[in-house]
C-alpha cells in the first residue's frame, strides 16, 4: 500500500496531513479492482465506507422512477467518492458505477471513524470536502433549474478548460451520451447544440476533442443560458 502514499497525501480529503497520519490511513485502506460498467454501490445501500479513486473513471448517478439516469458527478484518479455516509452513518444517497476499468482504495467506516476520533485534525479536511460537495450540488441545481442546456454546456466546457490546465483544446473523457446525462439532457439535443455552437464559431468539434474558439462568447453563453438566434 506504500505505493499509494503520494496519491493519498495529495487527495483533497487528506491534503496537508502529516506523514504519520497518511501512514495510518494506508493501514486501514483496502485495494479494490472493478471492471468497466460495474456497480460499486447502489442508492440505499449501507454506507459502510468511502473510496478514493486510483485509476479510471467513476460516475455517481441517480435514477428516476421511469429509469432515466441523471449523472451527478464523474470522478477521476485521486478523487474521493461515497464519503457522505461516513459522517451521517446512513445509506449511500446515490449510485456509483465505473465508466472504465477502475481501481480504488476503500476505507471502512468503522476504521476511519476510530481514526478520526483519535486524530480530529483528519475530520477538518473531510468536513471541508463535504462543504465543497454542497457547493457543487448548489451550482448543479441552479444550472439544471435556471439555465437552458446551451448555458450548461458552455459552463461545463469552460470548467474542463480550467481543469485541463487552462487549455483552449479540451478532451472529453466520457462519451457524449454520458455528457448529455451529466447536463440533464438527451444525446440528440446535445448533438444539435454542439453543431449550433460550432456553426457560430464558438467551438470546433472533432470527436471527443473540442477546441474553444471564442472564450468570451462561451462565458456570455454560460451566463445567458441560451444561444442567440442568428438563423444558423
Amino acid at each position: 500500500m506504500k505505493k499509494y502514499f503520494n496519491l493519498i497525501a495529495e487527495a483533497i480529503l487528506f491534503d496537508g496531513l502529516p506523514d504519520h497520519h497518511i501512514d495510518e490511513l494506508l493501514k486501514i485502506a483496502r485495494e479494490k479492482d472493478f471492471v468497466k460498467n460495474e456497480l460499486i454501490f447502489s442508492e440505499g445501500d449501507n454506507g459502510d465506507g468511502f473510496y478514493i479513486n486510483i485509476e479510471g473513471l467513476v460516475k455517481i448517478f441517480k435514477l428516476s422512477p421511469e429509469g432515466k439516469e441523471q449523472i451527478l458527478h464523474i470522478f477521476g484518479p485521486g478523487e474521493p467518492y461515497g464519503e457522505v455516509p461516513v459522517f451521517s452513518g446512513k445509506t449511500f444517497p446515490a449510485n456509483a458505477e465505473t465508466i472504465s476499468k477502475c481501481r480504488s482504495l476503500f476505507f471502512p467506516r468503522k476504521a476511519i471513524v476510530n481514526l478520526i476520533t483519535a486524530n480530529p485534525s483528519i475530520a477538518l479536511n473531510m468536513l471541508a470536502v463535504l462543504s465543497l460537495r454542497l457547493r457543487q450540488f448548489t451550482v448543479q441545481v441552479e444550472n439544471l433549474s435556471l439555465k437552458e442546456v446551451p448555458g450548461r454546456l458552455a459552463a461545463h466546457l469552460l470548467m474542463l478548460s480550467i481543469e485541463q490546465d487552462k487549455t483552449d483544446t479540451i478532451y472529453l473523457h466520457i462519451s457524449k451520451s454520458q455528457l448529455a446525462s451529466l447536463l440533464g439532457t438527451i444525446p440528440e439535443t446535445l448533438s444539435r447544440i454542439l453543431s449550433k455552437m460550432a456553426g457560430q464559431n464558438l467551438i470546433d468539434v472533432q470527436g471527443r476533442k473540442i477546441k474553444l474558439l471564442d472564450i468570451d462568447g462561451l462565458e456570455i453563453l454560460a451566463q445567458a443560458g441560451r444561444i442567440a438566434d442568428t438563423g444558423k
